[in-house]
């Protein structure tokens, strides 16, 4: 079974990177990476994540960016998750890998065109706008990943 990295690039709310802690770590998903973090986020949401990740018994990671990330994890699939993109996230998408880094934006003008290069860009089916990272990660998981990602 895969195991699933969610990241959440370029955040400044403290509010949006707790809540969105939250919910992935309720998922059963077991790592969290932030990445970008900036302003009111990285002061108190960064710590009261680590917190929360402690209590819990998972990971959590803060880097000063993307690029980061994908050195350090080395996924065998990282996958961006916008609007804009032309492919539609599908179940088939992580078939046959070990390890996928699921990206989302921390920011509502979406990723950068330099950090869409870094991986794939993928949709929602039917989400013609940006939504919330915490709406999206719990759409894919209810829709898409249920069953693959149980105990990521």
């Amino acid at each position: 079974m895969a195991k699933l990295i969610p990241v959440l690039h370029n955040v400044t709310s403290a509010q949006k990177l707790i809540d969105f802690a939250k919910l992935v770590f309720s998922l059963n998903i077991n790592y969290l990476v932030a990445t970008k973090v900036g302003g009111v986020a990285s002061n108190v949401g960064v710590p009261e994540v680590n917190k929360l990740a402690f209590k819990l018994g998972k990971t959590f990671i803060s880097l000063p960016d993307l690029k980061d990330a994908i050195e350090l994890l080395s996924p065998d699939l990282v996958i961006l998750l916008t609007s804009q993109a032309q492919k539609i996230l599908e179940t088939q998408v992580f078939n046959d890998k070990n390890k996928i880094m699921l990206v989302f934006s921390g920011i509502e003008n979406g990723f950068s065109k330099i950090d869409l290069s870094l991986g794939e860009n993928y949709k929602l089916r039917n989400i013609d706008v940006e939504i919330s990272p915490i709406a999206s990660i719990a759409v894919i998981h209810s829709c898409i990943l249920h069953e693959e990602f149980k105990n990521g």
